[in-house]
């Protein structure tokens, strides 16, 4: 099954998305990448929600990938006598580390190293930014604040202190004990949440170990200043606007996704573009048309993928989601003016032997005659680097591996699929033509450029180049 389009889709899975069934239906309809949130749902709802995309995998015939995102630290106010109080602008409340329930005057914090960072003049952001308080004054243990926006501020909200480092590891013990659960399904890639550092995504890859591709969800403004050390230690990045949004103001989160895509792109760092792309599809059967113009945006700047969350999630029209995002992708890649767009922001200069071989056949590949590429590929690097150049053509990326078939799912443009390592560059050039052909990518006769790497096991990167011909006749099935 060929998805005759670049960008990719990732679609979240829960109460909505339930059942096999419906995971092939979704596969089917265009999701690539099937995201396990672990801050919902239990180890057991996960482990059958992966068994699912197993077998759709098998039935439709083209490797699914499977993304485990990880809670990260969460900071959330105690709880009051009544359930919530009511407050309003000036309104004066007392954080403190006292579990005693809240009142109209003070509400437990029970997080001191959040208090520990916390100055007069900090802002407070709460409950997805409908509440915010801004620090008046600091002692050991509590900060007075004074209500600068809200109305209710009921148990349990969540918080979050824009501008300032909190110091705390990215990884909780929840997230220990989700991650090693996860690797032992087999999923394919980790998301870490609330990524400030690049210390944060290193000790995430020494307790993966090589088992799954890492994922930095940037969702904090100390990781937009740490971009380029935290690309260093990532195979891929989040652009995470939910709680982005929280930190920075509405006029800035445009800026930093731009920002993120950039540099994910010139490093050819696989990216996402995420939170509240069609959000009002978990309600209604259509998108406003802001949204569609959201989705067509990060098609443009050539984002590899965009996520669907609540709405494929827990929403009433997951299919008509899943379905919308694909017509969108699909319409804007038809836009003679979208190869240019896109292109705009291109990857690094040439500076390595592979580089220069790569940037040779994507210049080759725009001949007439040229139907696609195809990379052979042992742990993924050589079909990531083809897809940074961003062809006009499909790449199909051959792995003998369906570990790495699956992560490279995730990335703009690929076609992973699974196949035998070549005894030899004439039968790899044969079986690259006669695939391409036989998954449709090639007419008979049309010309396919091959890029491959060392033979197996041996070190290093794409080193061949080959031209070969779509066969006239295609294998019996």
């Amino acid at each position: 099954m060929i998805r005759h389009r670049r960008t990719r889709i990732v679609a979240t899975l829960g109460p909505a998305s339930r059942g096999a069934d419906m995971v092939l239906e979704l596969a089917t309809l265009g999701v690539d990448v099937f995201r396990l949130n672990f801050s919902h749902g239990s180890h057991q709802d996960h482990a059958l929600a992966l068994a699912d995309v197993r077998a759709a995998e098998t039935l439709i015939g083209r490797p699914l990938a499977a993304l485990a995102d990880l809670q990260g630290p969460k900071f959330r106010l105690g709880r009051f006598a009544d359930g919530g109080i009511t407050i309003w602008p000036g309104h004066p409340l007392r954080l403190d580390l006292d579990p005693a329930l809240g009142d109209n005057g003070r509400v437990q914090l029970p997080h001191p190293e959040v208090l520990s960072v916390l100055h007069p003049g900090a802002m407070l952001v709460l409950d997805d930014g409908k509440t915010r308080l801004v620090v008046n004054s600091v002692g050991e243990g509590f900060a007075d604040c004074a209500v600068v926006a809200g109305a209710r501020l009921s148990d349990h909200k969540g918080l979050a202190v824009p501008g300032v480092t909190i110091p705390v590891p990215a990884l909780t013990d929840k997230d220990r004990g989700d991650l090693e659960f996860a690797l032992r399904l087999g999923v394919d890639w980790i998301a870490l949440s609330f990524v400030q550092q690049a210390q944060d995504m290193a000790d995430l890859r020494r307790l993966v170990s090589g088992r799954a591709a890492i994922l930095a969800k940037i969702e904090k403004p100390a990781a937009l200043l740490n971009l380029d050390a935290i690309l260093d230690v990532s195979d891929g990045l989040m652009v995470a606007r939910g709680d982005l949004g929280v930190e920075l103001a509405p006029e800035d989160v445009p800026v930093a996704q731009k920002t993120i895509v950039r540099a994910a792109r010139r490093r050819g760092v696989p990216v996402i573009i995420a939170t509240q792309m069609l959000e009002s599809m978990t309600t209604s059967p259509s998108p406003t048309r802001a949204e569609a113009s959201d989705v067509a945006g990060g098609v443009y700047e050539g984002a590899d993928a965009l996520m669907l969350s609540a709405e494929s999630a827990a929403g009433a029209w997951p299919r008509e989601a899943v379905s919308m995002m694909d017509a969108i992708i699909r319409r804007v890649e038809a836009d003679p003016n979208w190869p240019d767009l896109m292109r705009a922001e291109h990857g690094l200069d040439a500076d390595e032997d592979a580089d220069v071989l790569i940037e040779a056949a994507t210049m080759a590949a725009r001949a007439r005659s040229t139907a696609c590429l195809v990379a052979y590929t042992n742990s993924g690097g050589t079909a990531r680097r083809v897809a940074r150049e961003r062809p006009a053509h499909p790449i199909l990326a051959i792995t003998d591996n369906i570990r790495v078939a699956r992560s490279l799912g995730l990335v703009w443009g690929l076609e992973p699929r699974v196949a035998a390592q070549p005894p030899d560059i004439e039968t790899m050039t044969d079986e690259a033509a006669r695939m391409a052909a036989d998954l449709g990518l090639a007419d008979p006769g049309a010309r396919v450029l091959i890029v491959a790497g060392p033979p197996k096991g041996a070190p290093g990167a794409a080193n061949l180049l080959r031209i070969a011909h779509a066969p006239s006749t295609q294998r019996p099935s």
